[in-house]
């Protein structure tokens, strides 16, 4: 009050200084470092816990700040340091700037009258549909077209799931009700497991490898699309009526911890459904067994001086002799390089086969 209250210099009369008087780049450079000590009542931040908390790991936000706000963090990061504030010298590791959302082509701004509200979808949905959809539409780093059907399918496939979830359950009875690939081991095949109960024990470990890859890359779509393929594996396998119980147990459980981070609330739910007490994110996230995951068969590719004549399937732990001599045989290879001399053959281990002729 001291400095604010004070007495104005034309009329003589009580007057209050102004006090915002920083450009507003002034704060947004530096409020990370408040984050790390926000109670501090004595100085800005404290030195230890901003040398303790920083840098930040991972900085998203839009293209707008790519110049203004993150140069400017870095000159007063910079600075406090030179000063000895703190030890840090760069704010941010990485950054990850996300995409607009447009609507029928166009950037969404009031101004233009095209945005969505989405307490619509929030209402007639839920929330999983409108981040389901948000995430899956389109890789975060790139710009994402707003539709009526891309909601509409989010929305079936999260029915989709809540089905075969509460259908499996049924079928399960009352197994262990945590993942067997989590604090237990997945079922080994001692003879008793058929073609089909491999077949979903291997997706199963493929989803859980491909979203834990995928979301440390923030490859978030991809990573709901295997959830989604792992969903109609289980359908099919659930349709030819012998299930092994232990299997889908395991394929369920891990689904539903799969999607927690995409569809939060309806992970919770089928999770507590499925009889666990406590919360599905306070679980320790799925770990796969390479082996299980390990695909039985490849397909190679067949070229002929380049050109792509044939695709064939093969074992994965085929050789390369044996990838030469898989081609050569191929009746589709014959046919080209009839009456040809075979110059080389060249080979990409587990992937093609490119045979030169003339």
């Amino acid at each position: 009050e001291r400095f604010y209250k004070t007495t104005c210099p034309k009329c003589g009369g009580a007057a209050k200084r102004e006090t915002d008087t920083m450009d507003t780049f002034t704060c947004s450079s530096w409020y990370f470092l408040r984050y790390t000590s926000p109670k501090e009542d004595k100085t800005a931040f404290a030195k230890k816990a901003a040398d303790y908390w920083m840098p930040v790991d991972q900085y998203i936000g839009g293209i707008e700040h790519a110049i203004l706000h993150l140069l400017y963090a870095r000159f007063f990061t910079k600075v406090v340091r030179d000063l000895g504030l703190v030890d840090v010298d760069e704010p941010f590791t990485n950054l990850l700037t996300q995409g607009m959302v447009l609507k029928d082509g166009a950037k969404m701004s009031k101004s233009k009258g095209n945005t969505v509200d989405p307490n619509y979808i929030l209402e007639k949905y839920g929330a999983d549909t409108a981040r389901l959809f948000i995430l899956f539409a389109s890789p975060p780093e790139k710009d994402l077209d707003f539709s009526d059907e891309g909601v509409e399918g989010s929305f079936r496939f999260i029915k989709r799931v809540w089905r075969i979830v509460e259908s499996s359950l049924d079928l399960i009875g009352n197994p262990p009700k945590s993942p067997f690939s989590k604090g237990g081991q997945s079922p080994k095949d001692k003879g008793d497991l058929t073609k089909d109960d491999r077949e979903l024990q291997q997706k199963t470990h493929q989803t859980i490898r491909k979203v834990t890859v995928d979301l440390d890359r923030f490859n978030l779509n991809t990573a709901i699309a295997a959830t989604m393929e792992l969903v109609n594996t289980i359908y099919k396998y659930v349709e030819k009526g012998s299930v092994n119980k232990k299997v889908l147990n395991e394929a369920i459980m891990n689904l539903t911890t799969l999607l927690a981070p995409f569809a939060p609330h309806l992970a919770e739910e089928l999770w507590h459904i499925a009889g666990n007490k406590e919360s599905v994110h306070t679980q320790e996230w799925p770990t796969y067994d390479e082996k299980l995951a390990a695909a039985d068969e490849i397909t190679l590719v067949v070229q002929i001086n380049g050109k792509v004549r044939d695709r064939i399937q093969a074992s994965a732990d085929i050789s390369e002799d044996e990838m030469k001599e898989l081609a050569l045989a191929s009746e589709r290879t014959k046919s080209f390089t009839a009456d040809k001399e075979i110059v080389k053959v060249i080979t990409i281990p587990k992937k093609l086969v490119n045979i030169v002729v003339r």
